[in-house]
């Protein structure tokens, strides 16, 4: 049992509340919600992809949100659910190196599974003997049924939220945010109230941060890229060249897993909603516009402006990976020479 004095010195109660306190946490979330509905109605293959300015668009807009019928799915609910589930339980099964991470402040060091890369191929075999057998069908039920299931991220997003809330006073030796212990229940479900919620092994902040929503983003990329093609006949070279470099991207962060026990998300970061909604809703929905206004509007580039296209995307993500290795080598090792 850890004493009135002992809790309070681990968990000091929070005086500087970030986003302006509780009226900027429901602003972001009001906000950020709004954008993903509003991205939505104002760019579909039935309206096209223009900016919501006039009174018939934001009408458009308005009507499509509150016709909850058309994207309250308990069929893309299941579905995401046990997309959630599936990767969760390979978190579990398969094998990897298991690291420390940095020093907390009580001086302890959580123990994490490395094996985010292996999640990732092994959910790529599964998605290729799915195409094997049902062909297409899998991939273009995802675009048909891409709103039900972005609503559903976020609901389950909310959801999980709310669990790790309430289940951060489960006891009074729970280390806590020193960002979310202000003692406002709005602002610190926003903000992450625990600081590395687990559930037995399972650290939910860390096992959120890179697989339901990163490799989400890789299967909606894909599928986009399978529809353009259902529908056309040919995926464009805009497409490629979207898809190539965030799917790179999405492998670059597995590779380098372990760095990210060294990111703010994980290290000073609460678990609450903002880190919730950002991995599991805004990172897959909001980083995939591309493919997806490319799946029912191809753009076709001439060659040298592909090679070119081709060229910053390569030299830019040369620039985010040695930034990124030296950021996490100071990080790791302040007075490391290099």
């Amino acid at each position: 049992m850890v004493s009135q004095s002992s809790a309070q010195t681990l968990n000091p109660r929070t005086v500087h509340r970030e986003f302006f306190g509780v009226p900027g946490a429901l602003a972001v979330m009001t906000g950020t919600v709004s954008v993903v509905f509003v991205w939505y109605f104002s760019c579909n293959p039935q309206v096209g992809c223009q900016l919501p300015t006039t009174h018939e668009q934001w009408t458009h807009i308005l009507r499509g949100a509150f016709n909850y019928q058309d994207y309250l799915s308990s069929t893309a609910l299941v579905a995401y659910t046990v997309w959630w589930a599936w990767l969760a339980l390979l978190y579990f099964v398969l094998p990897g190196h298991v690291v420390e991470g940095v020093e907390l402040r009580d001086g302890s060091r959580l123990k994490y599974p490395i094996n985010g890369l292996s999640s990732f191929f092994v959910t790529l075999a599964v998605a290729l003997a799915a195409y094997t057998y049902w062909g297409t069908l899998p991939f273009v039920w995802i675009t048909d049924h891409y709103f039900q299931l972005a609503v559903s991220s976020i609901l389950f997003a909310t959801a999980q939220a709310l669990f790790v809330y309430a289940y951060s006073f489960r006891s009074s030796s729970v280390m806590l945010a020193l960002a979310g212990n202000s003692c406002n229940p709005i602002y610190d479900f926003f903000i992450g109230r625990e600081l590395n919620p687990r559930l037995g092994p399972l650290d939910l902040k860390y096992f959120c941060e890179l697989r339901p929503g990163i490799m989400g983003w890789v299967l909606l990329n894909t599928s986009f890229a399978i529809r353009q093609h259902t529908v056309f006949g040919s995926v464009s070279n805009s497409m490629w060249l979207a898809i190539v470099p965030q799917i790179a991207y999405c492998v670059d962060t597995l590779v380098f897993e372990r760095n990210v026990l060294t990111t703010m998300d994980i290290v000073t970061d609460g678990f609450g909603w903002m880190l919730s909604f950002g991995d599991l809703t805004w990172v897959p929905v909001m980083y995939s516009l591309q493919a997806r206004f490319l799946a029912f509007h191809p753009v076709h580039h001439s060659s040298p402006m592909a090679a070119l296209i081709a060229v910053m995307a390569v030299a830019s993500f040369l620039v985010f990976r040695l930034s990124n290795s030296e950021k996490n080598a100071f990080r790791t090792d302040p007075n490391d020479p290099k």
